[in-house]
Formats: C-alpha cells, sequence, structure tokens
C-alpha cells in the first residue's frame, strides 16, 4: 500500500498543512533576506542562492 492510498485524519491534514506553510514561510524569508537556503536534491546536499529561490508568494506562470 502506497502512502498516497491513505487517507489522513483531519488532525494529521492540520498539521501537514502546519508544516508546509512553516516550511514556506522559512523559504520566503530567506529569498527576501538573501540568505541562501541548502535542500537535498538527488541524495546530495545543494546551495541554492537568494537570487534563484523561487518567490511563493507568487502563483509562477
Amino acid at each position: 500500500m502506497k502512502s498516497e492510498d491513505l487517507a489522513l485524519s483531519p488532525l494529521h491534514q492540520k498539521i501537514d498543512a502546519g508544516i508546509k506553510k512553516a516550511v514556506a514561510d522559512a523559504i520566503e524569508k530567506h529569498r527576501k533576506l538573501g540568505q541562501s537556503i541548502s535542500i537535498c536534491k538527488d541524495g546530495k546536499v545543494v546551495t541554492i542562492p537568494a537570487d534563484e529561490i523561487k518567490n511563493l508568494d507568487k502563483p509562477s506562470p
């Protein structure tokens, strides 16, 4: 059974939404302050400069 097949309880949905918002807020703060972020991509740590961080406040085209 895949994790996508499991329905989240209402509490888990709220927790998931809160974590996603907190991460998005932290990324946006780094972008606005000109600070880079580091992520894991394909099993390797990659640092993204602030000017390459996508703006999360507005939808991308």
